[in-house]
């Protein structure tokens, strides 16, 4: 025999069962053993059982350590000596005994021993009996030991199983559907048959629960799932309709720089809902993957396609801008400095109607543009500093003349102011021109006198003037009549005691009265 068919005990099997024929036993249910043979037939060997073939799934977590019986020793192997057997239920619980590798087996449960053994017997051939509902049956066979030993074995491997079986029940909410699938299925089918000593019946009703509870675990999960996918779906398609947001706006309004890297942004936000979301349905997978590389592409397109025009529009500015520089550069040596300043304000509107060209390039341009200008004024402004040197002498006679106009004001007499500023008008310009930063200040200062003057003369001629007099003089007569009339009009709305009336007249009244004190004025002036 191999050592995986050779029966497990608690010690090593005498010398006589180590040198039997090896026997086939892979059938789940070996055959009962055989009628005693006659005494001219020698004497079969019954196959000796499997001691452990129940299924053990992996899919469920082992329990604790509950060590079984020491493998035995094949033919070959040098017998031990055999370890003392385990108590009979309900007798004195002895020492637990050793392994022939020096390994101590856990003690069982008396308790639990005394009830799995209720559930079978051993017969004095070592055949081992389970009793279910249905009668009972042989589901193993243990020769050359003691019947407590042969019962503790099978107990020991009901008691894995229903370990298994309760397990299962502790784990069940923990588990996803493909392993409640494969747990419940392998669990149902170790209960079945099993080759144990225990309450089998009871095993199989604690797995029918477990399969209506694996029932119910199942719909939730599939609920949860269904309700994540939906999540799933809502995140990714409102992530998909902000990448079209983005790839349906106008290309003249969108900052390709930060709308880029949002988009960047999503990709990573879609891998990953793909990463920690549900998978999605493959059809509703693809379509959303396609609205999004279909934006996404779209983006690009209109990207390439902007800076390929900016591109070329940026060209033409720098052509145009190249052509006013050559024309800045050839007027920088003028020095006709009206005329060219002129012309250089006007090339100074085109370079701004022309646009900008690429950052590097438009900074570089400016610059030529700017150095040709600066040529042109440089030369001007040191013209105008030695021509401002000539112009000092005349500022200080000018501001000398200013000393004598201003002395006229306020006017009193004036004829002779009059003919004091003709004097010093000839005299100022025969002075000549003063530097250009003084010529506003000075200048400015003899037109307040000339002003001043003139308004003298003006209010002279107005108050002499016949016209003006005869129509103010008609105006008050005008006037005195409306009056006497808004008296009459007051005394009869007094009398009528109508305060409205009263209040009419009254303002009107008064407003006469104040324009015939200003008519009388003005005729006062002008006489």
């Amino acid at each position: 025999m191999t050592d995986e068919e050779q029966p497990r005990s608690t010690g090593e099997l005498p010398a006589a069962e180590q040198t039997a024929p090896e026997q086939t036993a892979q059938a789940p249910t070996p055959e009962p053993a055989a009628e005693p043979p006659t005494s001219s037939q020698p004497t079969p060997k019954p196959p000796v059982p499997k001691p452990s073939n129940i299924p053990k799934p992996s899919s469920i977590p082992k329990p604790g350590p509950r060590p079984g019986p020491p493998p035995t020793a094949t033919a070959q192997t040098t017998p031990a000596s055999p370890a003392p057997p385990e108590p009979a239920p309900g007798s004195a619980a002895a020492p637990a005994p050793t392994g022939p590798a020096g390994g101590a087996e856990a003690p069982l449960d008396p308790a639990e021993v005394a009830a799995a053994a209720a559930f079978g017997r051993v017969d004095d051939q070592g055949n081992v009996y389970l009793r279910e509902d249905a009668g009972e049956r042989v589901v193993g066979q243990y020769p050359g030991v003691t019947a407590d030993e042969a019962m503790t074995l099978y107990i020991r491997r009901y008691l894995d199983l229903k370990a298994q079986v309760d397990l299962f029940a502790a784990r069940l909410e923990q588990l996803n559907a493909r392993d409640i699938d494969t747990t419940l299925a392998t669990v149902t089918e170790a209960v079945s048959e099993p080759a144990v000593v225990g309450d089998v019946s009871g095993l199989r009703s604690q797995v029918q629960a477990l399969a209506t509870r694996a029932e119910k675990r199942k719909e939730d999960l599939a609920a949860q799932r269904a309700a994540a996918k939906e999540r799933a779906l809502a995140q990714r398609t409102q992530i998909v309709e902000a990448a079209e947001k983005i790839a349906g706006r106008d290309p003249a309004k969108i900052q390709w720089r930060s709308e880029g890297q949002r988009l960047r942004e999503l990709l990573e936000e879609w891998k990953q809902a793909q990463r920690s979301g549900p998978r999605l349905d493959r059809g509703l997978e693809d379509g959303l993957w396609k609205r999004f590389s279909a934006a996404r592409t779209g983006f690009d397109r209109n990207r390439r396609q902007h800076f390929a025009e900016l591109d070329k529009h940026q060209a033409q500015v720098k052509a145009t801008k190249e052509r006013l520089i050559e024309r800045a550069e050839a007027l920088s040596g003028s020095r006709n400095w009206g005329p060219t300043s002129a012309a250089y304000r006007d090339l100074m509107q085109e370079w701004k109607r022309a646009g900008r060209a690429a950052r590097k390039d438009d900074d570089a341009l400016w610059a030529r543009f700017r150095a040709a200008q600066d040529v042109f004024f440089d030369a001007r402004n040191e013209a105008n500093a030695a021509t401002d040197a000539e112009y000092a002498q005349n500022l200080e006679v000018k501001l000398k003349l200013l000393e004598q106009a201003e002395a006229l004001v306020p006017v009193t007499d004036l004829a002779a102011a009059k003919a004091a500023l003709r004097t010093l008008q000839e005299q100022w310009d025969e002075a000549g021109k003063v530097p250009r930063a003084d010529i506003q200040r000075v200048e400015g200062r003899m037109r307040a006198v000339e002003t001043a003057i003139r308004e003298a003369e003006q209010a002279k001629w107005d108050k002499s003037n016949p016209r003006v007099r005869a129509r103010a003089e008609g105006a008050a007569a005008q006037l005195e009549a409306a009056i006497a009339g808004l008296q009459d009009d007051l005394t009869k709305a007094r009398e009528s005691g109508d305060s409205k009336r009263i209040a009419q007249a009254q303002e009107a009244l008064e407003a006469r009265q104040a324009w015939l004190e200003q008519v009388l004025r003005a005729a006062e002036d002008a006489g």
